[in-house]
């Protein structure tokens, strides 16, 4: 076997050592005695000349004597060596904050709040320019067109400066930031926007109907829902009176809503509050705490079996027909129906006491449901079901974890479809004989009751009575939808009783103790079928100025607009592109109204991008350009 040492160069490789130590040199000659500046000297012009004339054996040669002679007189000492690494790391970070910030990003789908678009370990192509040139590390624009912001889209969004907790990261390890998030953009500045049967109706600052913007045929899918909870965010004052917190201030949509209280008779007492930019101007101002943005057409749902239904709700079995199990519905929130209450942070305090129904279900019912499920990406291991994203090993975790009789593994509903998540979130669609899809009573009330939290607190005999499941009943075109979907037709025997004995209640309510019931109040259209705008305007929630409404596509699930708030005009980074993992039916473009690929933004971004490239070349091909020249 031959010698490395006499396998001759390349004609580049020798190329690029005549540039390194000519660098090297031309740095360090003055130190060098006159005698080894000639030597090198005459060595890279002889270096060079085999190179121009493509002698490859003699520019091998000397490229390997000249290798030799750096690594012995032309060392870089550690200072210089750590001032280059700290310049090179300095500029590989500007350039990687550039591109991230102002071109395009490579980002991961931590959690399941934009399912089924998007899923756990998802990897996106985001694009930073599709309506604006953002200034790096910071909530502001070089320059912005809301005209290019487009409903029914998906955007990326920082939550610096917003009400959200744990935003904090580092780029890259290094550099502080805050944390992005995606969801589907449904209001902009001055929309006007009201929810009824899972969808939204609105109408822009003009009067002009939005909704077919937000209602896209290729989301038809997507539902959304007005609240997480129908008391939201629940604020108290800091210190008890005789270990009650006298009052509570209800926060939707991040804005203080309603005031609960105690009145001068120690009577629980209610009042709306002024939403001073939320409301349309010039429209009354919304009296009742249901009425707000459609809140009254949705209700939260659990399935109570029999001892379940006579212990935790003031009815009993023997008031409705028989059932498999019962559908308890909670809806119409009032101010005029309070309660003092303990909630889940140990706070005896005013709440909300919203009126309760009931509808028996039958196994056919029950199997609708079943086809209809579904629930958070999931964890079983040991017959113990935890949501993704928590730690089994946890004690804490283990003790509110539920029991789940089926091989261990990761799973997820969705569609009434179950799957199994393989590595890096392939999923797999289960088998009909694959224990999770087989119908069964019990397993289908604990994956409905505790299929999005994976967590026993939730349970109907939990003692955190303020804690719901994430589940929704809302009417849509007369018919009962939950989990998106139609569980009672209109002309089903069940809702028409159920219905019939909504409306019997509300008639036997007094005045003082009225009853609001779950009955279809239908779309804000009038008799034409047109959206009714001063009905929107009145009752809907008016998008602030230079701000924006956001919602998970998966609203069980999603923490967003209705949490924290609007997202404002600057904290807008760009809107992802395409999905490039994993592989499968959802890769590629995005489930979106399609961003023009040429704008003014982004043309203005790609050109600043082609000249940085022509400046790299031109730098790289002068440093590299041949006669050397010495001083």
């Amino acid at each position: 076997m031959k010698n490395p040492f006499f396998r001759h160069y390349s004609l580049h490789k020798s190329k690029q050592i005549l540039f390194q130590v000519y660098r090297h040199f031309q740095r360090q000659k003055k130190h060098l005695p006159e005698e080894t500046v000639s030597y090198v000297t005459e060595r890279l012009h002889s270096l060079e000349k085999a190179i121009t004339e493509k002698n490859k054996p003699e520019a091998s040669t000397i490229a390997k004597e000249l290798e030799g002679f750096g690594k012995v007189h032309l060392k870089k000492g550690s200072w210089l060596k750590t001032v280059e690494g700290i310049f090179a790391l300095a500029i590989a970070l500007g350039l990687a904050v550039l591109i991230r910030m102002m071109w395009f990003e490579l980002y991961e789908i931590p959690t399941g709040s934009m399912r089924p678009t998007f899923k756990e370990k998802d990897r996106l192509v985001v694009s930073k320019a599709p309506f604006g040139i953002n200034v790096p590390m910071t909530t502001k624009h070089f320059y912005f067109n809301p005209e290019l912001v487009k409903r029914g889209g998906t955007v990326v969004f920082t939550g610096e400066d917003m009400d959200m907790p744990d935003v904090d990261t580092r780029y890259f390890l290094i550099l502080p930031g805050k944390k992005q998030f995606v969801k589907r953009m449904i209001g902009k500045p001055g929309d006007s926007l009201y929810f009824y049967g899972g969808k939204i109706y609105g109408v822009d600052h003009d009067g002009n109907d939005i909704s077919d913007q937000i209602q896209l045929p290729e989301l038809k899918k997507i539902d959304h829902v007005p609240f997480i909870y129908m008391s939201g965010k629940v604020l108290t004052p800091r210190e008890q009176n005789h270990g009650v917190f006298s009052q509570a201030v209800l926060k939707q949509m991040n804005q203080p809503v309603a005031r609960l209280y105690f009145d001068d008779q120690q009577r629980l007492s209610g009042e709306m509050l002024p939403l001073k930019e939320t409301h349309y101007p010039g429209t009354p101002m919304v009296k009742e705490y249901g009425n707000l943005w459609g809140m009254k057409n949705y209700a939260t749902a659990r399935l109570l079996n029999k001892a379940e239904l006579n212990e935790f709700t003031p009815y009993s079995t023997a008031e409705f027909a028989e059932g498999k199990l019962y559908l308890e519905l909670k809806h119409n929130p009032s101010l005029k129906s309070l309660e003092l209450l303990h909630d889940e942070q140990g706070r005896m305090r005013p709440g909300l006491k919203p009126s309760t129904s009931i509808i028996p279900l039958q196994e056919e019912d029950l199997k609708t449901l079943f086809n209809n499920l579904y629930t958070a990406r999931f964890i079983v291991r040991d017959n113990m079901a935890v949501r993704y994203g928590n730690d089994l090993n946890n004690p804490y975790v283990q003790r509110f974890a539920p029991h789940l009789d089926v091989p261990d593994g990761m799973y997820e509903f969705y569609y009434g479809k179950g799957y199994l998540v393989k590595w890096q979130g392939i999923t797999e669609e289960l088998p009909p004989s694959h224990p999770l899809m087989q119908f069964n009573i019990e397993r289908l009330q604990m994956l409905f009751n505790l299929g999005i939290e994976f967590d026993m607190r939730f349970a109907p005999d939990s003692p955190y009575t303020t804690l719901s499941p994430s589940r929704y009943a809302f009417f849509r075109n007369k018919a009962l939808y939950v989990m998106g979907g139609k569980l009672l037709n209109c002309d089903d025997e069940t809702l028409r009783e159920f219905l019939f004995r909504e409306q019997k209640r509300a008639e036997i309510a007094t005045s003082r103790q009225p009853y609001l019931p779950f009955i279809d109040h239908g779309a804000p259209l009038n008799d034409e079928g047109i959206i009714d705008i001063n009905f929107v305007r009145r009752y809907g929630i008016t998008v602030p100025e230079e701000s924006y409404l956001v919602l998970g596509d998966n609203y069980a699930m999603s923490g967003d607009t209705r949490e924290f708030g609007f997202v404002p005009q600057g904290n807008l980074r760009g809107a992802p592109d395409w999905i490039f993992w994993p592989p499968g039916s959802r890769f590629g473009f995005v489930n979106q109204p399609a961003y023009p690929f040429f704008n003014l933004p982004r043309t203005i971004v790609w050109i600043l991008v082609a000249i940085g490239i022509a400046i790299a070349i031109v730098i790289t091909r002068k440093r590299h350009k041949l006669p050397l020249k010495f001083d």
